[in-house]
């Protein structure tokens, strides 16, 4: 080989080298401090309400079929019950609440053990709200059950990501 192409080869190593090491410091750095949050912290003082909180309007379709997730016993919000969110209330509107501490989560999990992705909550065709783990790493829990599967969420039953408890109420 000349010796440009070893020289050539060799930089080429020592980029994809730096380059890994970058990427490892910047993952580990993220797993130690989490996602940001001073961007919403100021939001929060200027008066706008967290995406958890906001009222959203009902679709056009469900207003005409009448259908806004079930029946007379059908759970009509989603109240965070424990951890650092406590008191927020979604309302459920048949649209599909996922949980984690992603910025454009529907609710925003400011917690160490949650994932970014970490949970969703859904209507089923039958009414029924269904709770599902991502593939989190500390796991999704429904009554004291870590789930592995889509599971059909009972009226009250807690669910804890981590230190917050959600549950569903009338």
């Amino acid at each position: 080989m000349s010796e440009l192409t070893l020289t050539v080869m060799r930089l080429g190593f020592l980029a994809v080298l730096w380059l890994f090491v970058i990427v490892a410091v910047q993952v580990i750095r993220s797993d130690l401090f989490g996602t940001r949050v001073t961007q919403r912290a100021a939001q929060r003082s200027q008066g706008e309400r967290p995406p958890a909180q906001r009222q959203q309007q009902p679709r056009q379709s469900d207003r005409q079929s009448g259908r806004r997730g079930g029946g007379r016993g059908a759970p009509t919000k989603l109240v965070v019950s424990e951890g650092s969110l406590t008191g927020t209330t979604v309302s459920l509107q048949g649209q599909t609440i996922s949980l984690g501490r992603a910025h454009d989560s529907t609710i925003v999990l400011d917690d160490d053990y949650a994932s970014s992705r970490h949970a969703r909550i859904y209507p089923d065709r039958d009414g029924r709200w269904i709770v599902e783990d991502l593939g989190s790493t500390n796991g999704t829990y429904l009554d004291r059950t870590r789930l592995t599967t889509p599971t059909p969420i009972p009226l009250g039953a807690p669910i804890r990501i981590g230190k917050t408890v959600i549950e569903l109420r009338k």
